[in-house]
């Protein structure tokens, strides 16, 4: 794929990431991760590590919106921000000891659970 061709391909990625995830205040990199194998032609693992650092300043975007318009409760988010923390610290560092296929059907378990909750809530 010519150079000019990946980078349409990662800022359509990029948005549409974006888009998700300010609309649904999450949910992005579920959007980014078949993206960017599709689209930008990374391999699995990269796509979910390269997903991630996308969706960090995204994220930080995102809250600072909420924030200004009233709708985040930063106390109330510390525990949960704390969880996650350590949750990321430990899925660092075992992602590269899981086998591609256990990631793949994480990834789609994780997906189904998203769209159950999303559904009866």
């Amino acid at each position: 794929m010519e150079k000019r061709s990946i980078w349409k391909h990662a800022a359509l990625a990029g948005g549409a990431a974006g888009l998700v995830n300010g609309f649904f205040g999450g949910g992005g990199g579920m959007v980014l991760v078949p993206l960017l194998m599709s689209r930008c032609g990374l391999e699995r693992r990269q796509a979910f590590a390269s997903s991630v650092a996308i969706i960090l300043p995204l994220c930080v975007l995102s809250a600072a919106i909420y924030y200004i318009r009233g709708n985040l409760d930063l106390i109330q988010a510390l525990p949960y921000l704390a969880g996650g923390l350590v949750g990321g610290l430990i899925g660092g560092r075992i992602f590269e000891k899981v086998p591609v296929a256990w990631l793949k059907r994480g990834f789609a378990l994780l997906i189904l659970y998203g769209a159950w909750k999303a559904l009866t809530t």
